[in-house]
């Protein structure tokens, strides 16, 4: 499997396990989150993706558990996790109003929370989660910088933050941000063109992606065309046709980091077979006229 240097010192695997899904398995014991973990091990899938809100704020906690069962485990992985979107749920629930919070106190409180969920003393990587209408930038610079001088935090990066929102947070940060979490697939294919993965390429930032299987819209019968075509083209490597979509955000010169998520034991033992192939450039153009439904102009 492939590393990605994202900052100094901080190594990611080219392919992501997400745990968006964690809490909506019917099996949450630590040993079926520890078989899942496994099964990412075994291609060399190390980096798990987290969010504090996943699971109606319960993922990290089921995560905790794996750890907390099999201690060693920690040390073979990265641990990617978000913070700053307050919903009515979990630990929430008391809350009026979903929305946003990059304050200094509420990044401070939420990291404390996820160690503990989570059962871990370091969070490899940090992603304040969504662009938040009410930041400072200059408190939440400070408040990152200073998780990561205080070794709570390896590095710290963003999620779904346009151009504009990055450079403005990185402004205000002695920090190198690390990433930024984008939606990237076939089927929504605009950050090629609208300058967010342009303008992390200008930074050298590898840009990490988001339900790089259009959230499994791809297999809806309105794509069936497309589908089609991943088969063929998956059939020739001996690959199925997802592994074929994330080998096209693979393809990419910006070093496009996919998240995959499911619960599903045989289908998390196959997230490596995106490796397998080496995508030419008109195979590439291929599947993105496909995808936008006419050919480039």
């Amino acid at each position: 499997m492939q590393r990605i240097d994202l900052t100094p010192g901080l190594q990611l695997s080219r392919l992501v396990y997400g745990m968006w899904r964690l809490g909506d398995d019917a099996d949450k014991s630590p040993k079926h989150v520890q078989a899942k973990i496994e099964a990412c091990l075994a291609q060399g899938i190390t980096t798990l993706d987290q969010a504090d809100i996943y699971g109606g704020y319960t993922a990290e906690a089921i995560l905790g558990g794996a750890f907390k069962a099999a201690p060693h485990l920690r040390a073979k992985v990265e641990i990617v996790t978000k913070c700053d979107i307050i919903a009515p749920a979990g630990r929430h629930a008391h809350r009026r109003v979903k929305h946003y919070d990059t304050s200094e106190a509420h990044i401070r409180a939420s990291v404390e929370a996820s160690l503990r969920e989570m059962a871990i003393e370091r969070i490899d990587l940090l992603l304040i989660h969504r662009p938040d209408p009410l930041m400072d930038h200059v408190e939440t610079g400070r408040a990152l910088d200073a998780l990561i001088a205080e070794g709570k935090i390896r590095a710290a990066g963003v999620s779904n933050f346009r151009p504009w929102d990055l450079s403005l947070l990185q402004s205000a940060m002695k920090n190198r941000l690390a990433t930024n979490q984008i939606e990237v697939s076939l089927l929504e294919t605009s950050p090629f063109t609208n300058g967010d993965i342009a303008s992390m390429q200008e930074r050298c930032m590898a840009p990490m992606a988001w339900s790089p299987l259009g959230g499994g819209r791809i297999y809806a019968p309105e794509h069936a065309k497309l589908r089609e075509a991943l088969a063929k083209i998956g059939a020739k490597t001996g690959i199925d046709e997802a592994a074929v979509a994330v080998a096209w955000l693979l393809r990419h010169p910006s070093r496009l980091v996919p998240v995959l998520g499911t619960n599903n034991l045989a289908r998390i033992a196959k997230i490596g077979d995106a490796m397998k192939l080496d995508m030419d450039r008109e195979t590439w153009f291929e599947l993105y006229s496909l995808a936008n439904g006419k050919p480039v102009p």
